[in-house]
């Protein structure tokens, strides 16, 4: 473990998740993936209260939702983030708010275009962002081929990682199906949630595939979660490999 513990890490916003992984590695990007219902925004707004909490510069960027629609999940948890929010801590952005940023870019195809795009938007992050989220990038791949998604996909993570930013990137099922393995390649994690009937009970359950963490001790089997009163929590101890 000793290699592992060397680098440095913020809490994931999931207590148990953190006692598996240690953290996310500061100043890299996870990927996230799931079917809709697996919790991957819920994910997202956990680990951006926790990075908030914690005194981190924190950014959730949402594509599809706008901060009303968060606030109401965030209170169904019993998740109060006005006060992170009035003090600066944590700031929601909208992509109906930052629309103008990307319009350009989306009307266009080319690579160089696409990459002005993305420096855009991070330009409207602030400088002093230390976690960032985007739920989900999926809204940005319009009609993208493979080698367009990769180029594009590989500045947004350098971009991050120049800027010292630990990101979770959500992508939906439908960008994921068609770009996932291209997405590997570039994150320094990758956790996907699942939900599937159990072969066994023949109930509905929900576990973490932990794809990749690089510099990381990882569990060798699929790790079992719910949605409850509290957010996401981790229902069964795991082995490693």
């Amino acid at each position: 473990m000793g290699e592992f513990e060397k680098f440095q890490r913020i809490s994931t916003g999931i207590e148990d998740l953190d006692e598996i992984l240690g953290g996310f590695p500061v100043g890299r990007s996870i990927l996230i993936t799931g079917g809709a219902g697996s919790g991957k925004t819920i994910m997202g707004l956990q680990f951006a209260i926790k990075s908030a909490q914690d005194g981190l510069g924190t950014v959730y960027i949402t594509t599809e939702e706008d901060e009303s629609d968060l606030n109401f999940q965030c209170n169904s948890f019993g998740w109060d983030i006005r006060p992170l929010i009035e003090d600066g801590r944590l700031e929601i952005m909208s992509l109906a708010a930052t629309r103008a940023i990307v319009t350009e870019a989306e009307m266009k195809i080319g690579i160089e275009s696409m990459n002005e795009d993305i420096g855009r938007l991070l330009e409207a992050v602030p400088p002093d962002t230390r976690v960032l989220i985007i739920d989900n990038l999926g809204s940005h791949t319009g009609n993208l081929t493979p080698y367009e998604f990769r180029n594009r996909f590989d500045f947004f993570v350098y971009e991050l990682k120049k800027r010292n930013i630990t990101s979770l990137i959500i992508l939906d099922s439908a960008t994921a199906r068609e770009f996932n393995e291209i997405a590997l390649f570039s994150v320094y994690g990758a956790i996907n949630l699942i939900k599937r009937e159990n072969p066994y009970t023949g109930r509905r359950e929900r576990v973490m595939d932990i794809v990749k963490m690089r510099s990381t001790r990882t569990p060798i089997d699929f790790v079992p979660y719910r949605i409850g009163e509290n957010g996401i929590e981790i229902i069964e101890k795991v082995k490693y490999e």
